[in-house]
């Protein structure tokens, strides 16, 4: 049999396992069960770092995209919080657990660079605030920052309603709610970002965002017809050209979107973001801010389907919300009194993490929990294995929002128990308005709609590249009176 024959054999038997929870010793030790050293031997005093190369072209790439999560807990569970893996990408150093996140996020020693993310996604999202490094990060994000002070994200905010309360009302009873919720969060990502969202001009901008995001994770990573890689370089090119045409008029206006907001950002030492830098950090952002705030009010949304008393005790607050300020849009203060919501999104962030892995590469050699990582290592910190760790939370398989609550505080088990938003310096600069964007849109459902999901459905995630819920989670709706 040859390697493809191997190959494609292994990887449709995969994708067709029945039971996600199940997984064979193939999956955790590799199609071959040899464990090669592929970085050399380790210094006196540390240790290897264990793991295998997997199927024969393909690595691991078919098991994590199936499992997820599930496939890195498997192995951690089986190699400890560090061990190495490959994919078409090539070979790379897996880093879990609370402890060991820690010491590759905090980068105390600046060992770790964003060339792992470069590596996948610089392609189309170029010079964004994330695959920037060290200084120049720390320069650009202070410059940022001034298109996230409180006063902003409240005109963000003040923003967001309107366009929810527009939408809503013509979903169709019987909706796919993922697909749906995409929908929603580019034409909130058009309006809060780039101040308009209408006409075919701006649907030629959401095809080419969509685009962009699913070229990053290509396996054919050249620009061949019919590819995702070459989809995504033609919608990169359509994001540039239309921020470029739009520069001039944002930068003589006084608008209240945050692409006006970037171009007239300055610090009190009186630095600012070129064209260029105003260009790269808005197809990131755009990026960023609408797949993110998506996975998280879908993973939310379905939760409250599977369970009708959080359901009810959030819509609980929300009617409570609405008879209070009747049809004011809310602002921050408001969004933010419903508590029961938020208990609800920060279960369905640990649950669910919209990012559940980040990129690094090793600059120099170094260490992670006494494992010898060397100079050149591509280094994935799988955060999400941290949101079900044992040692931290309480029946992790179970949606229990209360686990947040003030009596029981889980997540305070341990600082990098629960970092949906990633850590240290790159933590996710617009995390603020990312919550109560999901916040907003879960108000305005449960004031127009009650839903439910048939209780046969399983929520099943694809990783080809961000998570996305296989079929879309079809839901019924029901209009409340």
């Amino acid at each position: 049999m040859s390697l493809v024959q191997h190959a494609r054999e292994r990887w449709s038997s995969v994708l067709s396992l029945p039971a996600p929870e199940r997984f064979d010793d193939a999956l955790l030790t590799g199609a071959t069960g040899r464990r090669p050293a592929p970085f050399g031997p380790a210094p006196e005093g540390l240790r290897e770092v264990p793991g295998d190369a997997g199927m024969p072209l393909l690595g691991h790439a078919p098991a994590y995209v199936r499992f997820g999560h599930r496939f890195t807990r498997a192995r951690t569970e089986a190699l400890g919080p560090v061990w190495w893996m490959r994919s078409p990408a090539g070979r790379a150093i897996v880093v879990t657990g609370p402890a060991a996140t820690r010491e590759v996020l905090t980068n105390r020693d600046k060992a770790f660079s964003q060339e792992g993310w470069r590596a996948t996604v610089d392609a189309f999202f170029h010079r964004g605030l994330m695959l920037l490094d060290f200084d120049e990060h720390r320069a650009h994000r202070r410059i940022m920052q001034e298109a996230f002070t409180a006063d902003r994200i409240a005109g963000y905010v003040a923003t967001t309603t309107p366009v929810l309360r527009e939408v809503m009302p013509t979903w169709p009873t019987e909706l796919r709610l993922h697909p749906a919720l995409k929908r929603l969060t580019l034409d909130v990502a058009q309006a809060v970002f780039a101040g308009g969202r209408s006409g075919p001009e701006a649907e030629a901008v959401n095809r080419a965002f969509v685009d962009c995001v699913r070229a990053a994770n290509s396996f054919v990573r050249k620009d061949l017809p019919g590819t995702r890689w070459r989809r995504g370089l033609r919608g990169r090119a359509v994001l540039e050209d239309w921020f470029r045409s739009n520069l001039d008029a944002k930068r003589a206006g006084g608008g209240s979107d945050l692409f006006s907001a970037l171009c007239h950002a300055q610090t009190g030492d009186g630095e600012r973001f070129s064209d260029d830098d105003v260009v790269n950090h808005m197809i990131f952002l755009m990026m960023a801010a609408h797949d993110t705030s998506t996975t998280t009010a879908a993973s939310a949304a379905f939760h409250l389907a599977r369970d009708p008393h959080w359901q009810d005790r959030c819509r609980a607050q929300s009617d409570a919300l609405a008879e209070r300020i009747g049809d004011a849009v809310p602002t921050v203060d408001d969004l933010r009194s419903l508590t029961d919501i938020d208990l609800v999104i920060r279960e369905a962030l640990r649950m669910d993490a919209p990012v559940p892995v980040v990129m690094r590469t090793a600059v120099t050699d170094t260490t992670v929990a006494g494992r010898h990582v060397p100079a050149g290592t591509r280094v994935v910190v799988a955060q999400a294995v941290n949101h079900y760790d044992p040692s931290c939370w309480s029946d992790p398989e179970r949606f229990d929002p209360d686990r947040f609550g003030p009596e029981r505080r889980e997540d305070r088990s341990d600082r990098d128990a629960w970092i949906p938003f990633g850590g240290g310096v790159h933590k996710c600069i617009g995390l603020h308005f990312g919550t109560l964007e999901v916040t907003a849109i879960l108000h305005e459902m449960l004031q127009r709609f009650r839903w439910t999901v048939d209780p046969a459905h399983r929520l099943r995630w694809d990783n080809t590249s961000l998570p996305v819920p296989v079929g879309g989670i079809p839901v019924t709706l029901r209009r409340r009176d």
